[in-house]
This record gives C-alpha cells, structure tokens and sequence, in this order.
C-alpha cells in the first residue's frame, strides 16, 4: 500500500503504518488523520508526540492504553479515564494513535 501526499508516493504497510519512520511529517499526520476524520486538536499532538518520543528516545517503547492514560493525566494534569484518550483516537490511541504518529505497527495484543 502507499500515500499519495505532495505529490510523492509514501510507502505503507497493508494497515496503513508507515514503511519508513523519516517519511513522517505533522502534515502528512494530518492528512493521515483527515483520511480517518479525525480533526487533530491540542490534545491530539500531545499523544502523537508522546507515542513518538517514547518510540524514539525510549528504546522503541509503544506505549499501550493504560501508559498513555498515566502520561496524558499527568500532562494535562487532571484524571483521565480509557474514556478520554478513546476519544481522541476511537480505534485504540495506542495503535491508531501510533499509525497516526508515523510510528511501526505495535505487535502488543489489547489496550491494558
């Protein structure tokens, strides 16, 4: 599979993940999340950017729900449920988060 965006063609997985992790940019991430109707908001780049700094800067970590619950109560400093980040992402914030973000295909079964 593969994008078409700015006129290059961006290769994809068959689930839509990125084939190469440099092809990504915050507009190709907004283009990927228009294709999902998703309109990105604050609290949406807040998670993209913590799934790609954890993947980047933490050994690959993909964080699963659970994680991007604690870390986005902590970010934006109130209580949070699996609720709220389902919101953002309804598809799984890890996985279409993580699609989203440019990062590869986590390999993790469920969402705790």
């Amino acid at each position: 599979m593969a994008i078409e965006f700015n006129g290059k063609t961006i290769e994809t997985t068959p689930t839509g993940f990125l084939v190469n992790l440099e092809d990504w940019s915050e507009d190709l991430a907004k283009h990927m999340a228009e294709k999902e109707s998703i309109s990105l908001t604050d609290k949406h780049w807040d998670l993209i950017n913590f799934l790609r700094d954890e993947y980047i800067n933490n050994n690959q970590n993909q964080p699963n729900t659970r994680n991007i619950v604690k870390a986005m109560s902590d970010k934006w400093g109130e209580k949070l449920g699996q609720k709220d980040v389902y919101e953002l992402f309804p598809l799984d914030p890890s996985k279409q988060g993580g699609r989203i973000a440019g990062l590869p295909e986590s390999r993790r079964k469920g969402g705790y």
